[in-house]
């Protein structure tokens, strides 16, 4: 029973996540009048539209809106996707 909650705990936590990269990646590129393609795992973050200062206003709004920063660690992997970007911060939440 308590793993079971903890599953849908997690579950629940990295929804959240999405919710919050994708709530805060549509207000960014509202913001820099960005107009969006729809935003599927399989979007290539260089096809988004974004560029590096809309990236870096994403970055620091979902540090302090998460409290982690998934490129802090010298991993040397970077997103390449929409789908890795979301994965990287549901990840570092965990």
């Amino acid at each position: 029973m308590a793993t079971e909650h903890a599953e849908g705990s997690q579950q629940g936590q990295c929804m959240n996540v999405k919710s919050k990269v994708i709530q805060l990646f549509q207000q960014v590129a509202e913001e820099q009048n960005v107009r969006l393609p729809p935003l599927t795992d399989d979007l290539a973050l260089f096809d988004s539209g974004l560029d590096s200062l809309c990236f870096a206003i994403l970055v620091v709004r979902l540090e302090t809106s998460l409290g982690v920063d998934p490129f802090a660690a010298e991993s040397g992997h970077f997103p390449v996707t929409f789908g890795d970007f979301i994965e990287c911060y549901q990840n570092a939440a965990k």
